[in-house]
């Protein structure tokens, strides 16, 4: 789902893609930033790109404009960090994935594949008690899988964050 994300000067959620070196350590140092500055991370994935050498940090953050400037330049100035790069603007896909274990009985259990298969998840595994379900999606679609579920009772959840790709040749 491409999403056009568009500046305001109210608290907001920015997406901030990091590329930085691949290499133990620089994931401390840009948590210490955040931590220095009392920045609050509101999700963070890390991983490899397509260099081996390069990782891609996606950071989302809550903030007003002049918060997320300040973040972007100190990231910027850390030794390990490549590129930094502000999504507010741009239009992205973009995905987060849901695991979430379900209670679940064989009374219930039709009832829970039935709304699985509408958010088009799947089940990882079945116990006596317990389903896990995997649903990727963008952020409201993961939010409202989790409110439905919450019905039958969520035993444990994790989600990623949020993770983009810009659309077309602009790079992420």
């Amino acid at each position: 789902m491409a999403t056009d994300t568009k500046k305001t000067t109210a608290d907001s959620r920015h997406v901030i893609s990091a590329l930085v070196d691949n290499r133990p350590g620089v994931l401390a140092r840009v948590a210490g930033l955040f931590a220095r500055r009392a920045y609050n991370i509101d999700a963070l994935a890390v991983s490899i790109t397509e260099d081996e050498e390069v990782s891609r940090m996606t950071i989302t953050v809550t903030g007003d404009e002049r918060t997320l400037d300040q973040i972007c330049k100190q990231l910027g100035k850390l030794v390990d960090v490549r590129k930094v790069i502000d999504h507010t603007e741009d239009t992205i896909v973009e995905r987060e994935l849901c695991l979430a274990k379900i209670s679940s009985s064989p009374t219930n259990r039709r009832d829970l594949l039935d709304i699985v298969g509408i958010f088009r998840g799947d089940v990882i595994d079945v116990g006596n008690d317990t389903m896990v379900v995997q649903v990727t999606g963008d952020e409201q679609k993961i939010d409202a899988f989790v409110r439905i579920m919450a019905e039958f009772g969520i035993a444990e959840m994790v989600r990623t964050g949020r993770i983009v790709l810009a659309r077309g040749v602009q790079q992420t």
